[in-house]
């Protein structure tokens, strides 16, 4: 699935022969020089409407990123009829501004689910037509039979780009498949409240102990894990992380058993950008959630939502994300954009 990138320089030395050469012919030796990158730019979106115009991605085009993530909602399909899905998923493959922007990246995407292109609005496990919505993901993609994620239930799974001596590791989470019904909430201008029950699961196990798996294993100089819902912002009452705290804490542990390098979450669904900082103890450095949403629309009615780890300003306009992050130092540069001319809207510096 993952397009190599080759980053070699071959050098042509032509040595002239000795005269003390029987030949008298030249010699010519050709050495394979490995050059590390100094850096890695990655592209991420979600909430992309396919009926509304695509001509955005033409301004992705111009960041020159070296892979794009999708972050849910690729499509908004909410339907039962799978035929109309596969549809809507072909409007998108098939366009020509998003076709010119996936050729001119040196990887292949990757990419997570959320509700709309899995079926249902906040749909969880309880979704009928998973599979099949799972099929139609997996053609978007180009992910064939021979991968792990298409031999099992879900759609999680991880992919290690190496770059020289250094590797970026991300883990595609889904929030769906698995996931139990949703609390109904009771305050006012809520729709969801956290679940008390210990026992409620978002990733469901099967996915936990892959997950713990991956983290045991990975010797990343990054470890970048995608989630289409939040996973700091929990007050908002909508879908987030927040609302099984049992999952936040039991993946907070396992930061602490397996502590992974340079950890930085993305995650999209709310149709508004925003960066969230969180101390969380045992790490060295705040634990930051990216979040892109949309590409095609956004919440423009916003008016202010609480979320006591926001840093800086939410953005309410269509926009996508830039992540650079620095190979040498081990920093990284964030920047929100717009969709309509390319401009820095917000920025946030890491320093792990």
């Amino acid at each position: 699935m993952m397009k190599k990138i080759h980053w070699i320089v071959t050098i042509v030395v032509i040595l002239f022969a000795s005269c003390k050469s029987n030949t008298g012919n030249n010699k010519i030796k050709t050495e394979r020089i490995e050059i590390q990158p100094k850096t890695f730019r990655i592209a991420i979106g979600s909430c992309n409407r396919q009926n509304l115009p695509q001509e955005y991605w033409s301004t992705i085009e111009k960041d020159s990123a070296d892979i794009f993530v999708w972050g849910g909602d690729n499509i908004y399909a909410d339907t039962p009829d799978i035929e109309l899905m596969g549809e809507k998923y072909d409007s998108i493959k098939s366009n020509p501004y998003y076709q010119s922007f996936i050729q001119s990246l040196p990887n292949a995407p990757l990419g997570v689910w959320d509700d709309h292109d899995y079926g249902k609005n906040d749909a969880g496990k309880e979704w009928p037509y998973k599979d099949e919505a799972k099929e139609l993901f997996l053609d978007f993609l180009d992910i064939d039979s021979t991968q792990a994620m298409a031999n099992r239930n879900g759609t999680y799974y991880s992919e290690v780009i190496a770059l020289g001596n250094k590797s970026i590791k991300f883990y595609m989470l889904d929030s769906r498949y698995f996931r139990d019904g949703l609390v109904n909430a009771e305050t006012p201008g809520k729709r969801y409240q956290p679940h008390t029950s210990k026992d409620s699961t978002l990733l469901g196990e099967q996915q936990w102990r892959w997950l713990e798996n991956e983290f045991k294993s990975s010797k990343a100089n990054f470890n970048i894990i995608v989630s289409s819902i939040q996973f700091l912002s929990s007050e908002h009452g909508f879908e987030t992380w927040g609302n099984f705290p049992n999952e936040i804490e039991k993946m907070q542990n396992l930061w602490l058993e397996y502590p992974l390098q340079n950890i930085l979450l993305l995650s999209g669904d709310r149709h508004i950008s925003e960066f969230s900082q969180k101390k969380i103890n045992g790490l060295a450095y705040p634990l930051t959630d990216f979040t892109s949403s949309g590409l095609t629309h956004s919440y423009s009615s916003y008016s202010g939502e609480p979320n006591q780890y926001r840093v800086g300003e939410v953005v309410a306009q269509t926009s996508f994300g830039i992540i650079d992050l620095n190979l040498v130092t081990e920093e990284a540069e964030l920047r929100i954009k717009s969709t309509i001319d390319g401009h820095t809207i917000r920025e946030l510096h890491l320093d792990f």
